[in-house]
């Protein structure tokens, strides 16, 4: 038997095989700690989880609609009018499997053979395989500390080109918890005027900002990008959600959600029930008392990991607006991110993801996303590691 072909250009995804890995060695009894998850380590709160169970209980356990109940989608839409003032209809909502999911609907409905999709590096893992899965090109725009990893206008004017179908952001970034401020995307948009691109958005990270900086979510920066923007968001990180599988899409283009609605009625249908209706308790607001203590604690962590990482000699990292990753340069030791994670997986026990897996060499990516007497441990790990070596 012979495996498709096209299986041959989608490589596994580097940051679920690092935390398998890091499972195992534990499971064998060695003493692993690993940074590598990009999963909240809080609990989901209790609200929602009591929402599930009486779903449950009153019976919610059958095939719903495929792009969502009609509960769940008002849900989202309240919530985008409420955070952004962002008006949409429930045709131009669809709720899928977890973003991931709602990027590959996205990119298999959206892309011909050769259309371009300008990615800034570093990247979420996952984005380049789909576009290249759908027959797509990744099209790469480097960046670094210097701008806290966003890219600028000029930066995008210069690799736009006639098969340039989409711009992908990721704000705030995973992995390296950048947040585009609204200037920026106002600059950005200017660039796109009188085009046809799409922006594809991602903004799983959207409620876990820090310093008192407000979000801005890129479909309300103006009309233009308004009506350009397809939004990819979720549950799964601000709400600590991630095995709920819950992801959802919203846009003004109505063709879009049909042909997304198309394929995943073939595909899997709708999303768990049960989800579907915690969810709304979710969106609510009914735990954002949970979601602001998660986050308190993330930045309450981030001050930690930051601090100490940038007193240990040969690393550095810029301070992540968002998310719960840094982003660590290891370029005065060595460039081979690759070999720099394995030898300190096997020396220290420490698990974290090399930076080339993110499309960018040098660096590495470390999730603060558990308590903080093991991000001390760990660290602590990562400095004798560094002073040895």
């Amino acid at each position: 038997m012979k495996i498709a072909s096209r299986m041959e250009n989608l490589s596994p995804s580097v940051t679920m095989a690092i935390t398998a890995m890091a499972r195992d060695l534990k499971s064998q009894g060695k003493d692993i700690l690993s940074f590598s998850a990009g999963e909240p380590d809080f609990d989901t709160p209790q609200i929602i989880k009591d929402a599930a169970i009486k779903a449950i209980q009153n019976g919610h356990t059958k095939y719903t609609a495929v792009e969502g109940t009609i509960e769940t989608k008002k849900a989202i839409i309240s919530k985008l009018q409420k955070d952004h003032n962002l008006e949409y209809n429930l045709d131009e909502i669809i709720v899928s499997n977890g973003a991931k999911h709602s990027l590959f609907n996205l990119f298999q409905c959206l892309i011909e053979d050769g259309d371009e999709v300008i990615i800034p590096a570093p990247y979420w893992v996952t984005y380049p395989e789909q576009v290249k899965f759908s027959n797509g090109i990744p099209v790469f725009i480097a960046t670094d500390d210097s701008t806290n990893f966003k890219i600028t206008a000029q930066q995008l004017q210069e690799v736009i080109t006639p098969k340039t179908k989409i711009l992908l952001l990721n704000t705030p970034s995973n992995p390296t918890g950048g947040v585009y401020t609204k200037e920026e995307l106002l600059e950005i948009s200017e660039v796109l005027k009188g085009t046809d691109i799409l922006v594809l958005s991602d903004e799983m990270y959207e409620k876990i900002i820090y310093d008192g900086k407000k979000f801005t979510a890129v479909a309300s920066v103006n009309e233009d990008m308004f009506q350009r923007t397809v939004t990819i968001n979720g549950i799964s990180k601000a709400v600590a959600m991630t095995g709920w599988r819950y992801g959802y899409i919203a846009t003004p283009n109505k063709d879009l959600v049909k042909a997304m609605i198309k394929l995943q009625g073939q595909v899997t249908s709708n999303v768990n029930s049960v989800t579907l209706q915690a969810a709304v308790t979710a969106l609510d607001g009914s735990a954002d008392a949970d979601i602001e203590m998660m986050r308190q604690e993330f930045e309450k962590r981030r001050d930690i990991v930051v601090k100490e990482f940038n007193e240990i000699k040969g690393l550095s990292c810029v301070i992540p607006d968002g998310a719960f990753y840094v982003f660590v340069n290891i370029k005065q030791l060595t460039t081979d991110s690759v070999q720099f994670a394995a030898d300190l997986l096997e020396k220290e026990g420490v698990a974290i993801v090399p930076g080339l897996a993110f499309g960018t060499e040098g660096y590495f990516r470390f999730s603060f996303a558990t308590d903080e007497t093991t991000i001390k441990a760990g660290i602590s790990r990562i400095k004798n590691f560094v002073e040895k070596n």
